[in-house]
C-alpha cells in the first residue's frame, strides 16, 4: 500500500526522464517490475517503442488530422470520415457554420472527442470552454509519455455525425498489426453503456482472452460485412511498423478508418488471462534501431 502511494505521487513528476519515469508509471498500473533491456510482455514491448522507438511519421499518424493524407495515400479517400472543417485554435471554432449533427474531435490526442447528435441541444458555452481545454494539454505530459504525441500539431476537426440503423453506438473494430500483419481484432460494442468486448482472429473465430475494461463475453457475435476488407486495409495502413492498432468503424459494409495508436491503453492495459500478455508480446518484434535501411524508410 505505501509503495503504492509512493508510485502514484511520483508518476505525477512528468520532468522525469522518460525511460525512468515509465518504469514508474508501469509498475504502479500493472504491479509488474518494467525490464526495458530485455522485454517480453506486450505491454513492456509498448513502454519500449515509447523510449526508443522514434520516427518522426509517428507524430503525424497520431494525429487524427494528419493523418489523413497517409490514409489518402495509401487505401484511398473514401475511406475518410467527411471532413467539415478543421481549426488551429478554439476560438476560431464556429459552430453556426456547422450542420445540426457532428463530431468535434482534438486531432493531437486521444479522449477529446465532442458528439453532437442535436445542435440545438448543444450548451455552446460548454462547448467552448471544452475546445479551449483541449488547446491546453499535451497528450504526451497527459499520459505516460507517449512519445508519438510530444510535437503532434493541435487541431479541431469537425467530421460528418456517423451512425448506422439499430445501433445507438457504433461498433469500434482495432485491428492488432504486427510487423505489417493483422492478427487479431478487438470488437467494442455498446462503448458507454453496456460494454461489451470481443477478439476474433483472422477466421474471425473468437479468442479466449480480453484485455482492460468491458464486459467479456463468450458467444461470439456475427462479423460486420467486408471483415475482411477491414484487415486487408488494416494490412496496408500499418506497413512494415513492428506494432500499430489500426482502427476502423463498419456502417453496413462501409468502412470507415478511425485513427491509428501505437500505444493502446497507454502500454499499462493488461490481457488476461495473464498468459497472454506474453503470448501476445511474442508477436512484436522489436525493430533493430541500427538497421539503415530501416533508418532511411521510417526516419
Amino acid at each position: 500500500m505505501l509503495k503504492k502511494l509512493f508510485y502514484g505521487l511520483l508518476k505525477k513528476l512528468k520532468f522525469l526522464p522518460q525511460h525512468l519515469y515509465v518504469r514508474i508509471y508501469y509498475e504502479y498500473y500493472t504491479g509488474k517490475k518494467l525490464n526495458l533491456e530485455d522485454p517480453k510482455e506486450f505491454n513492456e514491448k509498448v513502454q519500449w517503442l515509447k523510449v526508443h522507438y522514434r520516427p518522426k511519421i509517428l507524430n503525424k499518424l497520431v494525429n487524427k488530422y494528419e493523418v489523413r493524407e497517409y490514409v489518402r495515400e495509401k487505401i484511398g479517400p473514401e475511406y475518410l470520415n467527411n471532413l467539415l472543417a478543421v481549426y488551429r485554435n478554439a476560438s476560431a471554432v464556429d459552430l453556426d457554420t456547422l450542420p445540426d449533427r457532428f463530431v468535434l474531435k482534438a486531432a493531437h490526442g486521444y479522449g477529446f472527442n465532442l458528439i453532437v447528435p442535436q445542435k440545438s441541444k448543444l450548451n455552446s458555452g460548454k462547448a467552448r470552454y471544452l475546445f479551449h481545454k483541449w488547446f491546453l494539454r499535451n497528450q504526451y505530459y497527459r499520459g505516460g509519455l507517449e512519445w508519438a504525441y510530444k510535437d503532434s500539431t493541435p487541431y479541431i476537426v469537425a467530421e460528418e455525425f456517423l451512425e448506422e440503423p439499430g445501433k445507438n453506438v457504433l461498433n469500434d473494430y482495432k485491428i492488432y498489426c504486427f510487423g505489417g500483419k493483422a492478427k487479431f481484432v478487438q470488437v467494442d460494442r455498446d462503448r458507454g453503456g453496456d460494454h461489451h468486448k470481443y477478439f476474433f482472429d483472422r477466421q474471425w473465430c473468437l479468442m479466449p482472452f480480453s484485455k482492460g475494461v468491458g464486459k467479456v463475453s463468450k458467444e461470439a457475435i456475427a462479423p460486420p460485412e467486408n471483415w475482411e476488407k477491414m484487415f486487408e486495409l488494416a494490412e496496408k495502413l500499418a506497413d512494415k511498423f513492428p506494432f500499430v492498432r489500426v482502427d476502423f468503424y463498419n456502417l453496413s459494409g462501409r468502412i470507415i478508418f478511425g485513427e491509428m495508436t501505437f500505444y493502446p491503453g497507454d502500454g499499462r492495459q493488461e490481457f488476461y488471462p495473464d498468459i497472454y500478455n506474453r503470448i501476445i508480446g511474442d508477436y512484436l518484434e522489436l525493430p533493430d534501431l541500427g538497421d539503415r535501411e530501416y533508418i532511411k524508410q521510417y526516419g
